[in-house]
């Protein structure tokens, strides 16, 4: 590039000699030829993404050859034949054969060719995919978070994926800006021009005293060639800018793209026999449409030949395993086993028949590798290894509803739109666009079912845009998120004690049963989950439990114990460790009022609110929390130790978005801010 740019000022100010032209014309073709091959055989925009670049010094090589030829057409050309170099000469001679009106003529239509069809064309295209590439942006990367969120994508992809979102936006601003280049490149050819004919003639004229006709076969004709020498290579790179904006981002070149799509034997049939008819025509040139016609009519039949010798019925997959009620019964097997007591699966999904094709990655079914990812995600977050996600087909459901089960009973449902993706409106979109309404299933929000090629507009007035396999995945991850206390069994606890026990063996030894029972220790953990308290530190809550297995053995206050221990995980897992936790409060009345019900009562079961107060209470709880909502804060409630426990359960029948915390589970170290104070309406405070 330093070379370049040298070489560049030099044909600025410094005189060439012809023969160092014709060099640079030719290597200036060449490079315009290489430009324009790089581009017709790339298969994504990014794999030249240095194209706006290479535009920019192939344009300023172009002008700079321009200044130098002009400078030797104008000094040498009263001398005519190749004193400009025979480059020029050999366009000015043998392209346009002689004739300055004919050659002006091929110069005007080339610019009128370069500059209004394929420049403007390109320009146009370049800025409408710049202003939608930039306001993309936004929803590309929300797309990108949910992915992560719903496990379909580990942290390195997410990095790599916002990178190429970033380059692509950086890509097409560049090349709104390159096209520009382009457009002034053809004005300047112009320019030159017309600067060179009158110039030309000047000189011829006044200072050579030759003819008038003299003049202008000697100058007219190296001028005319000199712009159809630097034309040519501006042509080639206005098509070459135009093929790279206007061509649709796949895995495939445009080559391959073009021949795939227009490999139509039905448009072969059509185009050949309209060619035959008017073959056929007396007057017409038969013999070039009969011979057009029937090779248009060999290649359909060609074709139709190909695409029937490769259809075929693709088998199902060897690892789904569809219940069929079509299947013929074997008359054989009329002795029954334990195999016929049908047990439920621990987690499964219930696909209608209309989308089974989702599970066979043959078809291009994506939603195996969605469950693969969310059970790998989950299993990281909660702590331990979740059961295996069973596919199954449900005949009874509608084609297009899926149910999402645990342990026997529906959990989840929702009905997916065929072929289509959902867009969901987070509630700030630029405009609403058409199409099927429907819920998010897994968060309730309002969205619309669009077709995949609207996608990119949807993305870019606001909407998050996800395909049909996404939506399942994240549906699910929010309901095994929501039951994951159900998932917690004696074998998964047997299983984490025991790996504590490969690396600690002295904390399990006379663990169980002599200091709790397993049936405890599964207790406790299903408490922790149901709160979505994490497992992932249970070396901690093992010592925890052996340590204050002396004082209760009540699972309740066991968990009560294990929470404080677990202080910084839990708030982690709400904010990033250098962030400042915003929480909730609760008026010091209403506390107390509180703290006396829960003191007075037995057991948790045994409290119960007056209703004035309860309904005063949880909206008071939720117009807080979509207030945190809207400052994109999460919602946290820190209360006493007493009241915890049970504000929690009481709380989580309400609100699945609150954490109630209580003192003693936050660090000495953790900087808060009390955002907001929960009170209750005094006049029904009164009445209690």
């Amino acid at each position: 590039m330093p070379v370049a740019v040298i070489l560049i000022l030099t044909m600025l100010i410094l005189p060439m000699p012809p023969l160092m032209l014709d060099f640079f014309f030719t290597l200036n073709i060449l490079l315009a030829l290489l430009i324009i091959m790089v581009a017709l055989n790339t298969a994504e925009t990014l794999h030249f993404s240095s194209f706006p670049t290479i535009i920019l010094f192939a344009t300023m090589l172009r002008l700079g050859l321009n200044v130098a030829s002009t400078r030797v057409v104008l000094l040498e050309g009263h001398q005519g034949g190749d004193a400009a170099g025979k480059v020029i000469a050999a366009f000015g001679e043998f392209v346009i054969g002689g004739n300055y009106v004919v050659g002006f003529i091929v110069f005007a239509i080339l610019m009128i060719i370069n500059f209004i069809v394929i420049t403007k064309g390109a320009g146009r295209v370049s800025e409408v995919i710049a202003r939608f590439t930039l306001d993309a942006l936004p929803g590309k990367q929300m797309a990108i978070d949910a992915d992560l969120n719903a496990g379909v994508i580990d942290q390195e992809t997410a990095k790599q994926r916002r990178a190429q979102v970033a380059q692509e936006s950086d890509f097409f601003g560049s090349m709104d800006g390159a096209s520009k280049f382009v457009r002034g490149d053809a004005v300047a050819g112009l320019l030159i021009l017309i600067i060179n004919l009158v110039g030309g003639l000047l000189i011829g004229l006044l200072q050579y005293e030759m003819t008038l006709s003299d003049a202008a076969r000697a100058y007219i004709l190296l001028t005319i060639g000199d712009g159809l020498v630097a034309q040519l290579p501006a042509l080639i790179l206005s098509l070459a800018t135009a093929i790279i904006v206007t061509r649709v981002t796949t895995s495939e070149s445009t080559p391959d793209q073009a021949s795939k799509q227009l490999a139509n034997p039905l448009a072969f049939y059509i185009a050949g026999g309209i060619l035959t008819v008017m073959g056929l025509v007396p007057g017409m040139p038969n013999m070039i449409f009969l011979m057009l016609g029937g090779i248009a009519l060999g290649l359909g039949y060609y074709l139709h030949r190909s695409f029937s010798g490769l259809s075929y019925q693709a088998p199902p997959p060897a690892d789904m395993q569809l219940d069929s009620p079509d299947q013929p019964e074997d008359p054989n097997l009329l002795e029954l086993g334990w195999d016929d007591a049908g047990q439920v699966d621990v987690i499964s999904l219930e696909l209608g028949y209309g989308l089974i094709p989702m599970v066979d990655a043959d078809t291009g079914g994506r939603l195996l590798n969605r469950l693969k990812g969310i059970r790998k995600k989950l299993s990281a977050e909660m702590g331990f290894l979740l059961p295996s996600i069973r596919i199954r087909d449900n005949l009874d459901s509608a084609p297009d509803a899926y149910q999402i089960v645990i342990n026997g009973s529906v959990r989840g449902v929702g009905v997916i739109a065929n072929g289509k993706e959902m867009a969901i409106n987070p509630g700030n979109v630029l405009s609403e666009i058409p199409g099927e309404p429907g819920k998010d299933p897994a968060f309730g929000l309002d969205a619309v079912w669009i077709d995949p090629s609207e996608r990119e507009y949807a993305q870019a007035v606001g909407y998050t845009v996800v395909d049909a396999s996404t939506v399942i995945a994240t549906h699910l991850n929010s309901v095994i998120k929501d039951n994951a206390d159900e998932l917690m069994t004696y074998d998964v606890a047997q299983q984490l004690i025991d790996k504590i026990a490969e690396t600690s063996p002295k904390l399990v030894e006379d663990f169980i049963p002599e200091k709790l029972t397993l049936g405890t220790v599964v207790r406790v953990l299903q408490n922790l989950l149901r709160e979505r308290v994490p497992l992932r530190d249970m070396r901690t809550i093992l010592e925890t439990l052996s340590e204050e297995s002396s004082r209760t053995q009540d699972a309740g206050q066991l968990c009560a114990l294990v929470r404080p221990k677990l202080a910084r995980l839990i708030v982690q897992d709400i904010i990033d460790p250098d962030e400042t936790l915003a929480v909730m409060t609760l008026d010091p009345t209403l506390e107390q009022l509180l703290t006396d019900l829960v003191s007075r009562a037995n057991s948790y079961d045994e409290i119960a609110l007056e209703p004035a107060l309860a309904e005063s209470f949880f909206a008071s709880i939720r117009s807080t929390i979509e207030e945190l909502e809207q400052q994109d804060l999460p919602a946290v409630l820190v209360v006493s130790p007493m009241l915890r426990p049970w504000l929690a359960r009481l709380l989580r029948r309400s609100t699945k978005d609150l954490t109630v915390l209580c003192y003693t589970e936050i660090p000495d170290d953790q900087p808060i801010s009390v955002v907001s104070s929960i009170e209750v309406n005094e006049r029904e405070d009164e009445q209690n």
